[in-house]
């Protein structure tokens, strides 16, 4: 849990399809959705899969200890 007294500005997360590219820049959050290009969040029509990516993206908002990378695994 994030307490006011360490909150210092809006948490983000980037979502990634290419983690070779994405490496060399300096989000604090990033997580690599191996789906493919163009579809970050999954296939369209998939909210279930969407559902999932955005919550496992959410969590790594929790991550006081940045950069951090993390690869979905297909679970939130």
């Amino acid at each position: 849990m994030i307490t006011v007294s360490r909150f210092r500005g809006i948490a983000t997360v980037m979502l990634s399809v290419m983690p070779e590219i994405s490496s060399r820049l300096t989000a604090p959050r990033t997580l690599v959705v191996p789906i493919g290009l163009g579809t970050p969040v999954g296939p369209p029509g998939d909210p279930a899969t969407h559902l999932r990516v955005v919550e496992a993206a959410l969590a790594l908002t929790a991550e006081a200890s940045v950069p951090v990378t993390r690869v979905w695994d297909g679970s939130a």
